[in-house]
């Protein structure tokens, strides 16, 4: 109740432009803001508004002035000693406070781990509601709100949501899920240098050390081919099969909820409605049946390639190339195929 409160009484009219938070990681633009820069450009065409992007940092002005490349008509780059780092509280105070100064009517966010952390803050601070893990976003054609469609009650339906009466309209969107933003040729947006009011009192956590994990990363968002696998390979060591075969190709491993579910893999190689939404050249599903829930992770790939036993999985509704037969058969022959070079380029 106290939230609605906070922008109790406001007069939607006051709110204008539509902006994109981006994300540096180690001083790089993370795709999603890429893909969100792309999505947001349609929508502030649709109501006839400008998009901005906000970046928080310190010393990258140079990385945020790249972003103008895509089309933005502005950069806001938030710059302060203490944003150098990510900080929960640092970039959600920054960022709610030029908010509620300026006014956007539209917020985008990815549904990344930082988005997902410092979205729910900015929301309560600035009074308004969020939409998370938003798939698709419209304009509502009769009164210009922003239609933010999501799955729900486990990706069996999709529900669309609208926030009628509170700036401005948040989502965070799932990576991978929209189209990038193409460069354009002639740059016409500007960078402005944003100087908060931040103060090392107003940070409860401090950055003290930062450690590699020692593991592998899992790009799956950017890689051009991704092998996944799923309750067809029986155990875990069926993954170094599809490590093999992702090895051959040049890919990346992948897998359905329910290889992740019976603890095979980590959920960072997780693809579908609640994982990862990728778009690769080439996704090769070996022993996935093809729930819905998978489907929507990945049926944007531009071939796809189906192995498993049952010649009634749903999987094979949305192949280009399937093989009803035995995975353990099939996966060897291929790679041996691939080492060889027969095979056709994609």
């Amino acid at each position: 109740m106290e939230r609605a409160k906070v922008n109790q009484g406001i007069n939607v009219k006051d709110y204008n432009d539509v902006w994109v938070i981006g994300e540096l990681i180690d001083g790089k633009v993370h795709p999603v803001t890429i893909e969100l820069i792309g999505e947001g450009r349609k929508l502030a065409d649709k109501i006839n508004k400008k998009l901005a992007v906000v970046v928080a940092g310190n010393g990258v002005k140079d990385v945020a002035e790249k972003l103008l490349r895509f089309g933005v008509d502005k950069v806001l780059y938030i710059e302060h000693e203490l944003l150098k780092d990510f900080n929960t509280e640092g970039y959600a105070i920054t960022i709610s406070d030029l908010i509620k100064e300026r006014k956007p009517e539209i917020v985008l966010l990815g549904a990344t781990s930082i988005g997902r952390d410092i979205g729910p803050r900015i929301a309560a601070k600035t009074g308004t509601g969020l939409t998370a893990d938003c798939t698709k976003l419209e304009i509502d054609e009769t009164d210009g709100k922003l239609m933010q469609t999501r799955p729900a009650f486990g990706g069996n339906l999709m529900a669309t949501i609208i926030c009628p009466n509170n700036r401005p309209q948040m989502s965070t969107v799932r990576p991978g899920v929209m189209a990038k933003a193409e460069h354009v040729e002639k740059v016409t947006g500007e960078v402005e240098v944003i100087a908060p009011s931040l103060k090392e009192e107003d940070l409860r956590v401090k950055l003290v050390e930062k450690k590699d994990s020692g593991k592998k990363r899992v790009n799956l968002i950017d890689a051009k081919v991704v092998v996944s696998g799923g309750r067809g390979l029986k155990e875990a060591s069926g993954f170094k099969l599809m490590q093999e075969l992702a090895d051959a190709l040049g890919g990346e491993v992948g897998s359905s909820r329910a290889a992740v579910d019976a603890g095979w893999i980590e959920s960072t190689h997780q693809v579908g409605q609640t994982g990862t939404t990728v778009r690769p050249d080439l996704y090769v599903a070996c022993g996935i049946s093809g729930a819905i829930q998978h489907q929507a992770g990945m049926h944007e790939s531009k071939y796809i390639i189906a192995i498993n036993k049952d010649k009634n999985a749903p999987i094979f509704e949305i192949c280009d190339f399937g093989i009803v037969g035995d995975l353990f058969e099939i996966i060897p022959a291929m790679i041996e195929a691939v080492k060889e070079k027969h095979f056709l380029e994609i």
